[in-house]
């Protein structure tokens, strides 16, 4: 027979029992919302039941015992550890709370060599110009390059604009958002931002900005190419075309498209830029004028032209107070080793919005010099952007093998070979202002060499500025890459006397005395 005092004490043992249990399952259960937490963050509503649920646990099991903690809390060993278990959860409290206010303002320094982690000037004016939420869904898998890549990028962005919301989606895990998307490939990030998408599908910031800017917008800039004159089509896929070009120009948002003016009678008024890239025959005197009215109502206007082109726009340039040179530009210091006198490698620069921060030369192959007249040009500001070396000349034969200065019939360098005019007078309020850039090349801009570091941000620079687009005119973001050492002649002198020279006869000299001190021994 049990009696009352034993039937409470199996009473208690079992309550106790019961409550270890439920502290147990309390402790698991918060574990398990960490757990969560950490590998779907997204899963909120579970790990707000899973914590919700081990904190009612717990308070239970301390309740329950909590006169056995009175108990133990007396004791002289309790108080004696009292103050190290204090000192221990201050610590606790201390790093919870820093690392807190690390997530919250973190700052992030690149000591890389390359500066490779630092975003480009153009990327930071993006981002801090985004008016509105930019959401950018990754397509990509967690073992792969491509996702460390996006990671480390897109968290650079969130750094600087907490309008970039980013998402990470494993197309194996989870197809059907993949097919939602339309995805076909892994490493494809979308961009979208009100009515606008785009995808990326190089996890590079050049890509990425690119596709920022263009979602950021709901207008795009339209960029017209002349045709019918032998112009350099954007197009045309060979060397001499400009499909290259064509390519950078749409990652930058531009609506790039082709004009032949012979069919219209005026150019078209949402015309942002109007390029005539190397026309090499006669442009007729109707289309001269309707890019004069053009220009005169606040037209932006890029010209490329080439020494040997046939079109005949001196009339034109001459209203503005520019002439294009004769002859070839010929460079003895800054062209391109190896290469031919007229391969010029422009590293000299002004003062302009479109060559700030320029760190790259402009490769530019038979090029013309541009000359400005005052008296004819009185109403418009002629800046120079690149100009030639003190050691150049505009050379009017090229005939002969052996290419020489000649005071009489050549003009002495240095000398302009691209600048920027702007009206003197100021608009009036409501209206365009009028712009134009003259290039004695438009080769720069081929397929051949846009490539080649400095013509791509030189091309995208001058058409930024015209096309009124003030945060693409920086340098675009460069891609990492092995960046070669280029030498000018005299570099390149230097490396042959002191490899090929210098060199090899000290390694003999120092051998061969050594060889005649070991004989003497």
């Amino acid at each position: 027979m049990v009696t009352l005092s034993e039937r409470e004490m199996m009473d208690g043992a079992k309550m106790n029992r019961m409550m270890s249990s439920i502290g147990m399952v309390g402790t698991v259960l918060g574990v398990t919302g960490l757990l969560i937490y950490s590998l779907a963050p997204d899963k909120l509503w579970l790990i707000t039941l899973c914590e919700g649920l081990a904190v009612i646990c717990l308070i239970a099991f301390f309740v329950n015992h909590f006169e056995t903690l009175k108990a133990f809390s007396v004791r002289r060993s309790t108080r004696l550890g009292l103050n190290s278990i204090l000192m221990v959860l201050l610590f606790v409290g201390i790093l919870v709370i820093m690392n807190f206010l690390a997530a919250r303002h973190s700052k992030r320094w690149d000591l890389s060599e390359t500066q490779h982690f630092t975003l480009a000037p153009q990327t930071h004016r993006v981002l801090r110009a985004l008016g509105r939420e930019v959401k950018v869904t990754v397509f990509t898998q967690e073992r792969s390059q491509a996702f460390t890549t996006y990671r480390d990028l897109l968290d650079s962005y969130r750094q600087e604009s907490d309008r970039i919301k980013v998402e990470y989606v494993d197309p194996e895990r989870r197809p059907g958002v993949a097919r939602q998307y339309g995805i076909i490939r892994v490493d494809t990030a979308v961009l979208e931002s009100g009515s606008q998408t785009t995808r990326v599908t190089a996890p590079s910031e050049a890509e990425l900005t690119g596709a920022l800017i263009r979602v950021s917008k709901d207008n795009k800039k339209r960029v017209l190419f002349l045709e019918g004159h032998g112009e350099r089509s954007p197009s045309d896929q060979e060397s001499g075309g400009l499909a290259r070009a064509k390519e950078a120009l749409t990652k930058q948002s531009y609506e790039v498209d082709t004009l032949v003016l012979l069919k219209e009678s005026a150019i078209p008024e949402d015309t942002s830029v109007l390029v005539l890239a190397g026309p090499r025959r006669p442009v007729t005197k109707e289309e001269k004028d309707r890019i004069s009215r053009y220009v005169t109502h606040g037209g932006r206007l890029l010209i490329l032209l080439d020494p040997d082109s046939q079109a005949d726009l001196t009339d034109l340039l001459r209203q503005w107070g520019v002439e294009a040179g004769r002859g070839v530009l010929v460079d003895l210091q800054d062209r391109l080793a190896q290469g031919d006198l007229t391969a010029l490698m422009v590293r000299t620069f002004t003062e302009h919005e479109i060559t700030q921060d320029f760190t790259f030369a402009v490769l530019f192959p038979v090029s013309r010099h541009l000359s400005f007249h005052e008296e004819m040009g009185k109403d418009w500001e002629f800046v120079p952007l690149a100009r030639t070396s003190p050691r150049s000349w505009a050379e009017s034969n090229l005939q002969g093998r052996v290419v020489s200065f000649s005071a009489k019939e050549d003009v002495q360098g240095p000398l302009p070979l691209a600048a920027a005019l702007t009206p003197k007078k100021p608009v009036e309020e409501g209206k365009r202002r009028a712009a134009i850039v003259v290039v004695g090349n438009s080769s720069f801009a081929s397929n051949a060499y846009v490539n080649f570091p400095g013509n791509t941000d030189f091309l995208l620079h001058a058409i930024g500025w015209l096309a009124e687009e003030r945060e693409l005119i920086s340098i675009t973001p460069k891609e990492p890459a092995f960046r070669p050492f280029i030498p000018n002649p005299v570099q390149e002198r230097i490396l042959l006397y002191v490899q090929v020279l210098f060199l090899p006869s000290l390694t003999f000299l120092w051998g061969l005395t050594v060889w005649r001190k070991r004989r003497r021994l």
